[in-house]
């Protein structure tokens, strides 16, 4: 099983991004088979009231590059 997964993640590495977010996306929603309707609720008012912030300027949006910078100490 260990070749077979070294195969699979050698040719799923070579995708372009969108491939492998794709197929990172398909293999979490896979562990996840249970939704709890709650926390579906509660994301989804989350990013609601982060879109109004967002909409009324309250928050400014940071590029992506510039957040990993920050993060990354650089």
């Amino acid at each position: 099983m260990k070749r077979e997964f070294d195969e699979i993640l050698e040719k799923a590495l070579e995708l372009p991004p969108e491939g492998r977010a794709a197929i990172a996306g398909s293999l979490l929603e896979s562990l996840d088979r249970i939704v709890d309707e709650d926390a579906e609720s509660a994301w989804e008012e989350e990013v609601l009231l982060r879109f109004k912030d967002l909409d009324e300027g309250k928050v400014q949006p940071v590029p992506w590059a510039e957040l990993r910078r920050r993060i990354s100490g650089k």
